[in-house]
């Protein structure tokens, strides 16, 4: 069984997959179709939805940072799940409310679950990287 974070890490990359796929509207208006989607609600989906909304709010300066890192890679080639990935990664590295390995070991697993077979190795290089470059490491 998954720890509740993973899970809340997990629905918080859906949540902004819908909504960059939906070319970014109002974020409360995707997660509130997101949630119709599913049926429920809860203190899981109430988390996801903060996290990938505080996301959300940051996407521009984020992939900025992302950018500044991953200097061989545009950021418009990476993959929607890729990018949304580094997201989540680098606003926990800067809330600085968990530890930067086990920001950087849930990554790598909702790289290993939703994205190919490349990505978890791509993944940790670019978190790796950000993490030294705010304190973090």
């Amino acid at each position: 069984m998954l720890r509740r974070e993973s899970r809340i890490r997990a629905r918080a990359l859906q949540l902004l997959y819908a909504w960059e796929t939906q070319n970014r509207p109002a974020f409360a208006e995707v997660a509130d179709g997101v949630l119709q989607v599913y049926g429920k609600r809860g203190r899981e989906w109430d988390g996801a939805a903060r996290l990938a909304q505080r996301v959300a709010n940051a996407a521009d300066r984020l992939d900025a940072q992302i950018a500044d890192v991953a200097q061989a890679w545009r950021l418009e080639r990476l993959g929607v799940i890729e990018r949304n990935i580094l997201r989540l990664g680098l606003q926990e590295l800067e809330a600085g409310e968990t530890p930067p390995a086990v920001v950087i070991d849930e990554a790598l697993r909702l790289a290993h679950w939703f994205a190919g077979a490349k990505a978890p190795a791509f993944v940790n290089g670019v978190l790796d990287a950000l993490a030294r470059r705010v304190g973090r490491l």
